[in-house]
């Protein structure tokens, strides 16, 4: 397995053997699924989409 993440910041599992699909890019972190999931829960610590967060910054001011 390796992990995935998209221009939104969104995580994802993705095959070793399969092609990176369009819109998403390696993070560098390949291994088990069960270390793929530990990163993943290490660094996608909030769930919205990055163009969520920036939209609500600027809101808040």
């Amino acid at each position: 397995m390796k992990v995935l993440v998209n221009d939104e910041e969104q995580y994802s599992l993705w095959p070793e053997y399969l092609a990176v699909p369009a819109g998403w890019k390696e993070t560098g972190t390949a291994g088990s699924k069960e270390e793929c999931l530990e990163y993943v829960k290490e660094v996608w610590v909030d769930m919205r989409p990055k163009s969520l967060r920036r939209q609500m910054a600027e809101q808040s001011g």
